[in-house]
């Protein structure tokens, strides 16, 4: 039986109380003589344990082992399975697939004794009340959804290093809008400010310069100077040195995960909710770390700046076609207003359209780059007069507001479309703008499963004799007291 360094451990303490060997090596759970050995020599068995100096098995490298090494030697950074692959293309049945472990452990014996310096990293002690790191992280993986659909987004996560105090919004990317609006949140959650805000090389707070290096954007600086703070980012690729919320992350989306299976449901009525439930989520988790929260709320600075605005204001003119520009986004607008400039107001996560002083319409924003949203009932009225146009039309398929209208349009183009089917759908189309999107909807899914023809005329009649259906006139019904009368004679009897 092997014996441990814990037993010889128990020996010697032993030995010290009574020095006994009999009684000693008994109590240590190892044989009298192997317990005078261990007694005579002084030392535990790993003490004892000399380097293997030969092989048990003939090394399967060892012939070229000399390249590799030289390969090593010219590019440390190259990896072992590349050598490996190489190798059995030089020799071509001399290495099988399962001696790639072995090649792994030599290189990384290699690089051990004759490798290249690593890089160190140094851990950091933060100060109270020094700094506030912040960052996005993506949150779909949390499979949250709002009425029943997924809602893909991000979560702006604010951290103080110190005593890890956190706070999280929800945002749709790593906009400045969002960093705006998540810095905000944070501060005046804490009612205090921090003097550092630190955050990564994102687009949100820096831009390249021609050197190479990064700048703070003038926006981001505003921002800091507004709430008395002071800006400044990690080195560029070097995401460790904004290592505590990024270590949060991963700690972050665990403690959310754990309190939606609890709550039972990942289903919100509102993306205000959602966020409204997350703030609850992490007040309870911020209590347990109240003293050391305390000690940074006494060096920081009290909040005395006022909120900023959520939103950049845009001027925008209305083109001939209906539609405005903003952010590389491109919306439909009713058609009355072309030609006018419009103010919008852009948020993180949708557009309020003004013209002159008064709110026209509120649409979600686009993301990504060079997409399009095209509300049908701002354009077909004059589609209607032009069906031409709808067979080139540049966001035609924007003109089918369901499966349901694309399959209708497929029906009455029957062979193949023609100005007359077209002319057709637009007529339904302009119907369903008129009346009730759902309405047309629901005849028209009722005419396909019939598989009878499609006309506005048709889809019009039936939605006017459902109108005619007679509504049943029904007697209102007059109380009267006369029964309670009969209930309290009878109690009074």
């Amino acid at each position: 039986m092997t014996v441990q360094d814990a037993q010889v451990r128990k020996l010697m303490e032993e030995m010290t109380k009574h020095g006994g060997i009999g009684v000693a090596a008994m109590r240590a759970g190892m044989d009298r003589k192997t317990a005078r050995k261990y007694v005579a020599a002084g030392k535990l068995p790993s003490e004892l344990k000399q380097p293997r100096p030969w092989r048990t098995r003939k090394d399967p490298f060892e012939a070229d082992w000399p390249w590799v090494q030289e390969q090593l030697e010219i590019a440390p950074e190259l990896e072992a399975k590349t050598l490996f692959e190489a190798l059995q293309d030089e020799h071509p049945g001399r290495y099988q697939d399962g001696q790639l472990r072995t090649l792994q452990r030599r290189v990384r014996q290699w690089r051990a004794e004759h490798g290249p310096d690593k890089e160190v990293f140094f851990p950091q002690e933060h100060r109270p009340g020094e700094a506030a790191q912040l960052d996005f992280t993506h949150a779909t993986s949390l499979e949250v959804t709002i009425l029943g659909v997924a809602f893909a987004h991000l979560l702006c996560h604010v951290v103080l290093p110190y005593s890890n105090w956190q706070h999280v919004t929800v945002c749709l990317s790593e906009s400045f809008l969002a960093l705006k609006r998540g810095l905000q949140a944070a501060l005046f959650r804490l009612g205090r400010v921090p003097e550092w805000l630190q955050t990564d090389n994102s687009t949100a707070a820096t831009h390249e310069l021609s050197t190479g290096k990064r700048a703070f954007n003038d926006d981001y600086v505003e921002l800091t100077d507004h709430f008395g703070m002071k800006p400044r980012t990690i080195r560029i690729g070097k995401k460790e040195q904004n290592g505590d919320v990024e270590a949060a992350h991963g700690a972050l989306k665990r403690r959310i995960e754990q309190q939606l299976m609890l709550r039972g449901s990942r289903d919100f009525g509102s993306v205000e909710a959602y966020e409204r439930w997350l703030a609850t989520v992490f007040d309870r988790a911020n209590k347990g770390r109240r003293e050391r929260f305390d000690e940074e709320l006494t060096v920081m600075s009290p909040l005395r700046a006022t909120r900023l605005p959520e939103f950049t204001e845009k001027r925008v003119a209305v083109t001939s076609w209906s539609t405005i520009r903003v952010e590389r986004g491109t919306y439909s607008v009713p058609s009355r207003l072309i030609g006018e400039t419009l103010r919008v107001r852009v948020y993180e996560a949708h557009l309020d359209v003004f013209y002159g002083s008064r709110l026209q319409l509120r649409l979600s924003r686009l993301r990504g780059r060079e997409q399009h949203r095209i509300d049908y009932r701002h354009v077909i009225w004059s589609l209607v007069q032009k069906p031409g146009a709808f067979a080139r039309y540049r966001y035609r398929e924007e003109l089918f507001p369901s499966m349901t209208f694309r399959r209708a349009y497929d029906a009455i183009s029957g062979d193949g479309p023609s100005r007359e089917s077209d002319l057709e759908y637009l007529r339904v189309l302009h119907l369903a703008a008129a009346t009730i999107e759902a309405d047309v909807e629901a005849e028209i899914g009722a005419m396909l499963a019939a598989a009878e023809p499609i006309t506005c005329d048709a889809v019009r009649a039936q939605l006017a004799m459902e109108a005619d259906v007679a509504i049943p006139e029904l007697t209102p019904y007059e109380a009267t007291l006369d029964g309670y009368d009969e209930l309290l004679e009878e109690v009074a009897r």
